[in-house]
């Protein structure tokens, strides 16, 4: 799939329904979270493999279940186990509705950035995610690391 497909797949399974900066529509709760500020930096729920380079991280939700806000600094890859619907709170506002169907994944690339936000599953069906967390700070050469990503995942 060319970047242009992956883009234009993205558009249909991702919907912004909510807008940066618009707090209106948000449950006071999920604010007060926000402000306590004791955000995790856990990627997922659990830790199902790890080494110099990379964890990998386990996240199941239930229905109507949600994983609280987590701060991500870490370029990671997630793909979806099982087909679900959910939304993700952004600590901008921003709101998003995905749809995902089994087998989706994205890479997502934070540099010196970071991101806060969280996931819940509004579906009816148990969602599963693996999410492999790349280690930037152990990291010799991107050559290596795509070579430990490929043994990981080929198995």
């Amino acid at each position: 799939m060319t970047t242009k497909e992956n883009q234009r797949a993205k558009l249909l399974k991702y919907t912004t329904i909510n807008e940066a900066g618009n707090f209106n529509t948000w449950n006071p709760a999920h604010i007060e979270e926000l402000k306590r500020n004791r955000i995790s930096s856990d990627l997922g729920q659990k830790i199902l493999f790890e080494n110099d380079y990379l964890r990998i991280w386990e996240v199941v939700l239930l229905p109507k279940e949600r994983l609280p806000f987590r701060k991500i600094q870490s370029d990671y890859y997630w793909v979806a186990g099982s087909e679900g619907l959910l939304i993700s709170r952004f600590s901008d506002g921003r709101i998003l509705l995905m749809h995902l169907e089994k087998g989706d994944s994205e890479f997502l690339q934070h540099k010196d950035q970071h991101a806060v936000y969280d996931l819940e599953n509004i579906g009816q069906d148990i969602l599963f995610f693996q999410m492999t967390e790349f280690k930037g700070e152990n990291l010799d050469n991107q050559e290596r690391l795509q070579e430990v990503f490929k043994r990981n995942t080929s198995r």
